[in-house]
């Protein structure tokens, strides 16, 4: 049912698994022996972050924010709010914040610089996808597991209107759907 509002799947479930396996990997590498704490940022990067951390072979800590410049549209109001703060004091922590999609990166640019005021030891991005064709504000993202096209894109935690975030695929949603 949902499918039928897709154009085409750019990633399947296997290939997101593989993915975040790999990412996961990399991020064990890179923080060897260190405890990391894993922020996601909800509601769309909660599906990948669960998988992450699992795939995180090192002590982490979990918890979430919920910062958004969306709203229930399909573009961005380019003005960030913080719905949800963080339980967790990461000063002096290593910190890997966790997303679904970097788009124009306006969030993610507001959201850090906000991190970084609370003193972490390390500050890392981690985004399942990005669309650097949109860029706006530009960041660093120190593990990306796949750039993509410029589409409205859905599944796997990705939305639109608050629906699709349960399809285990990524694919292009059908423009009718959002041009309405």
């Amino acid at each position: 049912m949902m499918m039928d509002d897709v154009e085409r799947v750019l990633f399947t479930p296997e290939e997101i698994e593989k993915k975040v396996a790999e990412l996961g990997r990399r991020i064990t590498e890179d923080y060897d022996g260190e405890d990391v704490v894993v922020v996601g940022v909800l509601k769309g990067a909660a599906v990948f972050t669960t998988d992450l951390v699992r795939k995180i072979n090192l002590p982490v800590q979990l918890d979430f924010i919920v910062a958004s410049s969306y709203g229930n549209g399909a573009t961005t109001s380019g003005t960030v709010k913080i719905k949800k703060d963080l339980d967790t004091d990461i000063k002096g922590r290593n910190v890997l914040i966790c997303e679904d999609i970097i788009d124009t990166g306006t969030t993610m640019a507001n959201l850090l610089k906000m991190l970084r005021t609370r003193e972490p030891k390390s500050l890392r991005l981690c985004a399942i996808l990005s669309k650097p064709s949109r860029r706006i504000d530009e960041v660093k993202i120190d593990y990306c597991g796949w750039e993509v096209p410029d589409e409205f894109l859905v599944g796997y935690g990705l939305d639109y209107s608050e629906r699709y975030r349960n399809m285990p695929a990524i694919g292009i949603l059908k423009r009718s759907v959002y041009e309405k």
